[in-house]
């Protein structure tokens, strides 16, 4: 198994939103994090956490939690991905019950036994080497890559799944997440995709006051972008992702963010070398407002895209890409 190089930080990512169809225009089909469900992001959606196993491929099912009437947690599930050599995922589909807020599948050097489920997600520390695989915020998630392209996977590769839980009911739910990664077939050859991550630890809005916080990242030569959104939460007003002055996705919905895709050749790149991301919030709590993972009380301002090809993912924290 290759070593995973760390990104170094706690990154809470839930991606939502509409796809388009490489010209800008709405579409459903291929986002990471949006599909058929009904989930609105508030932890209330009513899936039964369950698919099919995929024909060619594996599939990771996290054991039932219960989570307390108004409770908000998150958990981790460490486990082995079921592969016996390298595979190249070509779609990933996953599946939440009520009360699940998002998911995120990192990939792990190492890490505890499989099967250990823990609230303190600390897998950053040490040699566990974490990298951001895939995310989800709806019930049901369905992200197809283009033609010849697809994310490796080792052979023995550890994994932890990141579950963001919110019951907003008066009664306590057990909930757990499905996930599918639809791979190629054995000897197909297919070039590598990775993402692309990047993520602020510099927000921090008063009380009733208005801020912003942005951040630009070197981007490497000739690769190509397929798609491309933003992450934040509920006191952001507006989010942005820039190609030097070119706009390249905006959106004014925390919920569920505006996407860029691109699923056909010509794919997306940066030509000014430089991903400029950009997040504006309104502070209408009577506290002051941080980077944080709670979806109702911290905020987020992140980039999240995937490229190809690629030879590991990228993590650009602030403005320093790593």
């Amino acid at each position: 198994m290759r070593a995973i190089t760390s990104f170094g930080l706690a990154i809470t990512l839930a991606l939502t939103g509409c796809s388009s169809d490489g010209d800008g225009s709405d579409d459903d089909d291929n986002m990471p994090g949006d599909g058929d469900g009904d989930g609105d992001g508030d932890g209330d959606g009513d899936g039964d956490g369950d698919l099919p196993e995929p024909e060619t491929g594996f599939q990771i099912v996290t054991p039932e939690i219960e989570i307390a009437p108004g409770q908000e947690v998150t958990y981790c599930y460490y486990t082995t991905v079921p592969v016996d050599s390298v595979a190249g995922v070509r779609r990933w589909q996953s599946q939440m019950t009520q009360g699940s807020h998002h998911l995120i599948l990192y990939l792990l050097n190492d890490g505890p036994p499989d099967g250990t489920i823990t609230d303190d997600c600390d897998f950053f520390n040490g040699n566990s080497g974490p990298v951001w695989a895939y995310a989800a915020q709806t019930v049901e998630a369905d992200f197809a890559m283009p033609d010849g392209v697809g994310m490796d996977i080792d052979a023995g590769q550890r994994a932890v799944v990141q579950m963001h839980y919110l019951n907003a009911t008066d009664d306590p739910i057990t909930a757990h997440v499905t996930i599918n990664g639809e791979t190629y077939e054995p000897g197909a050859t297919y070039v590598r995709a990775a993402p692309y991550v990047t993520y602020n630890t510099e927000i921090g809005v008063d009380a009733g006051e208005s801020g912003f916080v942005t951040g630009t990242c070197a981007v490497p030569d000739d690769v190509n972008f397929f798609l491309m959104s933003t992450h934040s939460h509920r006191f952001s007003t507006r989010t942005e992702v820039r190609n030097g002055s070119a706009m390249v996705v905006e959106s004014d919905n925390w919920e569920h963010p505006e996407t860029a895709a691109w699923n056909d050749d010509p794919f997306f790149q940066f030509t000014t070398g430089q991903l400029t991301y950009r997040c504006e919030y309104f502070n209408d709590s009577n506290r002051r407002v941080e980077t944080g993972d709670s979806a109702l009380t911290d905020e987020m301002c992140m980039a999240v895209g995937y490229f190809f090809p690629a030879t590991r993912s990228i993590f650009c924290l602030n403005s320093i890409a790593l």
